[in-house]
């Protein structure tokens, strides 16, 4: 390329001179970190928007709680964003949140959730040019419009999705640049909604309509909820915990539409374990023959129900070090 023109131009430069990735931040969860960025031991990108999405109770803002807690525990920047106002302190800090590190923000509305991330943003870049920053914003599916929470009444109408939908798109659309740019990892959580009027049972993220998915770089779907066939009981059958599935619907980071199981317990957190196994078996590192299965880089065997307690021992360094 020539010289002369590339000092002529304002705003372009040759691509070899970008960044490949800014990094990424761990979920708690190997096998969720393996969906989204290809790598257990990686997660979600800075530098692009991730979104969690499903039905209620299904471990959303537990899963936006252990990003925060990894994004602590490398000292970046950790921010949440709560339109629910209903993210306690107590849960927070027994999941390993350092509350006097949490920059805690309860914006009323979708325009002041967005204005207040971009004032923490450039706030703490006056200060700290470098340091990655993770924001959580939870969620944006209970957030109003500016002319929704103004208005007098309840009374609702049928240009109300689409209005939200027209204002998450604006405000994404100036927000975006700032993620690469700012080193922004921004977790967006979303809820489900059924689509009114549809013959067939289809289920729809409830904010953001199709404007929210163009500027997501990772989008992923929790499959859980409350049906007792999600529910993990103890010894006495009492419930302590949900399982399920995380599928990716979308990946600008590695490749697309890939799905694994999670575990979590309500007073741990997830299980950074489950999960792991089926992804090792489908990626060649773990074969299976009847009941037992075994290490194809070690000849390691073990029973599939052993796995998790077997890990972390000396015969099973190379899974280990996969996780590392």
């Amino acid at each position: 390329m020539d010289k002369d023109i590339l000092k002529r131009l304002k705003n372009a430069g040759l691509l070899s001179e970008e960044l490949p990735e800014l990094g990424f931040v761990g979920t708690g969860s190997y096998a969720i970190n393996k969906v989204i960025s290809g790598d257990f031991t990686k997660g979600i990108p800075i530098g692009m928007i991730t979104c969690f999405h499903g039905e209620a109770s299904s471990g959303k803002t537990i899963f936006a709680t252990h990003i925060l807690k990894e994004a602590q525990s490398k000292n970046y920047h950790a921010v949440m964003i709560d339109s629910e106002n209903a993210y306690s302190l107590d849960f927070a800090a027994h999941l390993g949140i350092d509350p006097e590190a949490l920059l805690y923000a309860k914006p009323e509305t979708i325009e002041e959730a967005f204005e207040t991330i971009e004032e923490v943003v450039l706030a703490i870049r006056e200060t700290d040019e470098d340091t990655p920053i993770v924001v959580v914003y939870d969620s944006i599916a209970v957030s109003p419009t500016k002319d929704e929470y103004a208005a007098s009444g309840y009374e609702q109408h049928n240009m109300r999705g689409a209005q939200r939908a027209k204002a998450t798109g604006g405000c994404l659309r100036k927000i975006n640049p700032m993620m690469r740019k700012e080193k922004v990892a921004l977790v967006i959580i979303n809820q489900l909604r059924s689509k009114v009027g549809s013959y067939i049972p289809q289920d729809v993220m409830a904010a953001g309509g199709r404007s929210l998915e163009y500027y997501l770089g990772v989008n992923l779907k929790s499959i859980s909820g409350t049906e007792k066939k999600y529910q993990i009981y103890n010894e006495r059958k009492q419930p302590i915990g949900i399982r399920g599935k995380i599928r990716n619907t979308k990946n600008k980071v590695a490749i697309p539409f890939k799905e694994c199981e999670f575990e979590l317990r309500y007073d741990e957190g997830l299980n950074p374990y489950a999960g792991v196994l089926e992804l090792l078996k489908a990626d060649g590192h773990v074969e299976v023959n009847g009941g037992w299965h075994t290490v194809v880089e070690t000849g390691k065997k073990f029973r599939g129900d052993d796995f998790m307690k077997l890990l972390p021992t000396p015969e099973f360094t190379s899974i280990r070090e996969m996780l590392q």
